[in-house]
């Protein structure tokens, strides 16, 4: 992950400024002196948080835990950059506030609930003593635990926590806090050293807790910096793109440009699902039909809308419809693109679903533009750009629920690193005055099932249970490469070598992809399913997935498939059998 693209402690432009060291042998702890504590933080995780992210355990490409406890740091150290505010407290809320908006992930967000707590103790203080960073550490470490349902010791809940213990036998037997620091170290760094006896997964794995080896980062770089060593804050540098013919690079690779988005909902009696799937798909494609024998739904790409509808009218009454042309939107994106130089070409942004301020709106985090064409044909409002080694922050979540009309919005995560920023968002926005919940949606095609369920007009608290209850519906599996090799859960897994989940559970390993894919299939029961949808990644083309499937078919023929392109990073497919 590239991260000078990010938010800059500094002025865009400006040089590395080194910090200026503190000795912190007196008893009292200021603003400024805070400032520079912790940028001696934020500089000591930069120099080291590739190291947090090669700790993950599991060898699927999420090891960003890192990463996004870095990109957690960088935005808080962002609100006190120019600060010069001599009271402890005001450096304290601002820094924690800029946690909170650039949290990412269940390792940034559990940490800004560290920080959040640590400044709701030194809120309103000019200075503090050993005392009241003690009593700072205790508020943080309950925080934190608050935020996890179910807490699992030798994480970093477990080192926060003895770290806490540790400051206050401390502050009990001196008011140095230079050495109430370097306790505070040596007991981060004995915990983490002690998390695999705790937790039998990182025994298995030979490492530590990759939050809590993030969290001894941070301390750390504070007692570096309290002894004098000059740390460095690095400035962010945004990278040129080169020249690129931006008309050639953003036009549809179809010759006939990028046709019609056609929507409409089809009521009827004894209405044919399958058929009609069959049917449609053979017109175009991002093809997505749901729904029963009443009511189907349906959304399909076509150079000419008026084949699906026409084909929609005889079968029943037609309502919701919508059309929209692509290529006029296209090209008026790239006429704006054109104007811009330097700015990075990409995909335009599928139509906008309409939203009135007495409905319940959608908010969905979704990788990969095929993906996304599929949440926003089935009425997300909002979609975030993000998943797995792609956590948005939970002020990106902010942003886009009180950017909706709506006072109802119910935001689907997509992702199990993500369902806790989901959450923080949702407890942020109540002072927008909006009623926010979170459906625990795990994976992509959870989230789908969910929506399959969605009544934008109907109570809020019913809405989440159906759809809480509807995810539950699918078994979705996933295709990857491993990221190192383990042993797990008595399978043996090779660096490089294509993995097959279930449900989030490492299933099976292989050296044949196809292979992983049917040998997964068949250990998802897909002889006891009827629908089994495949979602090609970024990495696959077309004619790839076509072949896949065909092979499929042969082999269960009794089982319907559907292919889209999904277009997500890291992940060849993305499986949904129901």
């Amino acid at each position: 992950m590239d991260l000078s693209d990010d938010l800059s402690m500094l002025p865009a432009g400006s040089e590395p400024t080194p910090v200026s060291p503190v000795v912190t042998t007196n008893s009292t702890c200021d603003g400024p002196r805070f400032k520079l504590l912790l940028g001696g933080a934020l500089a000591w995780l930069e120099q080291n948080y590739k190291r947090v992210d090669d700790l993950n355990v599991f060898p699927v490409p999420d090891g960003d835990t890192g990463t996004n406890m870095l990109l957690t740091i960088r935005n808080a150290y962002k609100e006190i950059s120019s600060s010069e505010a001599p009271e402890i407290g005001l450096i304290a809320v601002r820094f924690a506030h800029g946690a909170l908006r650039g949290s990412r992930g269940n390792s940034g967000t559990i940490l800004s609930e560290i920080l959040r707590g640590f400044a709701y103790e030194l809120s309103g203080q000019t200075t503090a003593d050993g005392a009241t960073f003690a009593r700072a550490f205790r508020a943080s470490v309950k925080l934190a635990y608050g935020v996890v349902q179910q807490p699992v010791e030798g994480t970093i809940l477990t080192v926060a926590r003895e770290v806490a213990n540790a400051v206050d036998a401390a502050a009990v037997e001196t008011d140095d806090l230079r050495e109430i620091l370097r306790r505070a170290l040596l007991q981060g760094q004995d915990t983490l050293r002690r998390t695999p006896d705790m937790l039998p997964i990182l025994k298995k794995a030979g490492v530590v807790d990759s939050g809590g080896q993030g969290l001894v980062y941070l301390l750390e770089g504070m007692y570096r910096q309290s002894i004098g060593e000059a740390l460095i804050v690095a400035a962010g540098s945004d990278s040129l793109t080169g020249n690129v013919d931006l008309r050639q690079t953003l036009t549809a690779a179809d010759p006939l440009g990028y046709g019609y988005d056609v929507q409409f909902i089809v009521q009827g009696q004894k209405l044919d699902i399958a058929r009609i799937r069959h049917d449609v798909g053979l017109m175009g494609d991002s093809m997505v039909v749901v729904g029963d024998e009443h009511l189907i739904k349906v959304h399909i790409h076509v150079h000419d809308p008026g084949v699906p509808l026409s084909y929609a009218v005889k079968l029943g009454m037609l309502a919701d419809i919508v059309v929209e042309n692509m290529q006029a939107q296209s090209e008026t994106y790239i006429d704006q693109r054109l104007d811009e130089p330097n700015a990075a070409p990409h995909n335009p942004d599928p139509p906008e679903v309409v939203v009135n301020p007495e409905d319940i709106a959608v908010v969905a985090v979704v990788p990969g533009d095929g993906l996304q064409r599929v949440f926003r044909g089935l009425g997300v409002a909002a979609v975030i750009d993000g998943g797995q080694s792609m956590n948005p922050s939970s002020g990106e979540l902010l942003d886009a629920i009180t950017a909706l009309p709506a006072m109802r919005v119910i935001v689907l995560p997509n992702n199990k690193n993500i369902q806790l920023t989901a959450e923080q968002a949702a407890k942020m926005a109540v002072s927008s005055d909006k009623e926010v919940r979170v459906v625990p949606t795990r994976t992509i095609p959870q989230g789908i099932a969910a929506l399959l369920s969605f009544n934008a007009e109907g109570e809020l608290n019913t809405a989440v249970e159906a759809m809480s209850s509807a995810r539950l519906s699918v078994v979705t599996g996933e295709v990857t490469s491993a990221t190192r090799s383990i042993q797990l859960d008595g399978i043996d897994v090779r660096e490089g070598q294509f993995i097959g989940l279930i449900d989030g559970t490492l299933t099976l390993s292989g050296d044949n992809l196809n292979s992983v894919v049917r040998d997964l299939l068949w250990r998802m029961h897909i002889t006891d399913r009827e629908l089994v949808t495949i979602y090609y990644g970024a990495d696959q083309d077309a004619a790839e997935a076509d072949t896949l499937t065909e092979s499929l078919r042969t082999a269960y023929p009794a089982q319907e498939f559907e292919v889209f392109e999904g277009g997500q990073p890291h992940y060849y497919y993305i499986l949904s059998v129901e």
